[in-house]
């Protein structure tokens, strides 16, 4: 997990534009969506190809991550990624010497003053962190000084009215230390898969060390009217007989408020009328669109007026709906 590349995952150049990354993201989507596709992979690919778009689309969290790679969640705001990347390279030779001599203290252990020698010089590991694994003199409770808390990831489920508005919520976490309360804004125009990140909200560093990052993982709950497709809203749109023959103006339902949506002459069943704009907003580019779908409905009890209206009706059309154009 920790190797994946974000760009692989969408299937773009590392110099895509916004725009390619987002229409990258939408064909992936409309692919591998649970609404879409049943195989069980198809969802943890939904949830990969979501996770690489809310990092990638985000100009600031994109800058980061090509910096610094899949460690851009960890490295210190402010970090010089060639000194991170020292430090880390420098983590992992001191780890396998540790490892190797079995003893603090003795050869490639790690006594006060430790060094390794990485790229032909020797490197202090306390400079390059910066004091991460604590002072010279002392390494805190559990002897390597403070260590940052881990990063969480929570599951948020909202309503199609909360990805539209935005929200509060209250989130109940538990830990090592107990159950404990998160409040927590949710932004207008959040998706389905998308991760929202809680900075300082995670596991607790040890010995004064900063706090991981909480990341809430978006889940859109199904709805009586609305399909949700992206960004993009669906919306069934029940006609009359006569009213999909001849044309007419329809008050539908969105999310912002009804939107009037204008149906043209010989609407059939099935036929998609777009309200531009009018689907989930999208606080980086262009919101979704809203789709009415036309669904002829015709009276399941008819009167004898209406009756008789559709047997005239029968007999003078030549209209034949089978009859393949």
């Amino acid at each position: 997990m920790a190797d994946r590349d974000f760009y692989q995952t969408l299937g773009v150049p590392r110099n895509a534009s916004q725009q390619d990354i987002q229409r990258a993201y939408r064909k992936l989507a409309r692919q591998y969506h649970p609404d879409v596709n049943s195989d069980p992979a198809a969802a943890e690919r939904f949830k990969d190809v979501s996770e690489a778009y809310d990092v990638l689309s985000d100009p600031e969290t994109r800058s980061r991550y090509d910096a610094f790679g899949p460690d851009f969640r960890q490295a210190p705001e402010g970090m010089d990624p060639q000194t991170w990347r020292r430090a880390q390279a420098g983590a992992r030779a001191r780890e396998r010497a540790g490892a190797g001599a079995g003893a603090r203290g003795g050869p490639g252990g790690r006594g006060p003053g430790f060094s390794y020698t990485a790229g032909g010089g020797d490197v202090d590991i306390d400079e390059l962190f910066g004091g991460l694994f604590g002072s010279r003199g002392g390494r805190g409770a559990h002897g390597w000084g403070p260590v940052p808390g881990a990063d969480q990831t929570s599951d948020i489920q909202l309503t199609v009215e909360d990805a539209y508005h935005g929200t509060h919520r209250a989130i109940r976490l538990a830990g090592d230390d107990g159950t404990r309360t998160v409040e927590v804004t949710i932004p207008p125009g959040v998706t389905e898969g998308q991760r929202i990140r809680v900075a300082g909200q995670g596991g607790r560093g040890s010995d004064g060390a900063r706090s991981g990052d909480l990341y809430l993982a978006v889940r859109i709950a199904p709805h009586a009217h609305y399909r949700l497709d992206g960004r993009d809203l669906y919306v069934e749109l029940r006609l009359a007989p006569w009213e999909a023959a001849l044309g007419t103006s329809v008050t539908v339902p969105t999310p912002g408020g009804d939107a009037s949506v204008t149906v043209p002459t010989g609407t059939s069943c099935g036929r998609r009328l777009r309200l531009r704009g009018r689907g989930l907003p999208n606080p980086r580019g262009e919101p979704g669109d809203l789709y009415a779908e036309a669904k002829i409905m015709v009276p399941p009890q008819p009167t004898d007026a209406e009756q008789d209206l559709f047997e005239r009706l029968a007999a003078v059309s030549t209209f034949d709906p089978r009859r393949r154009r």
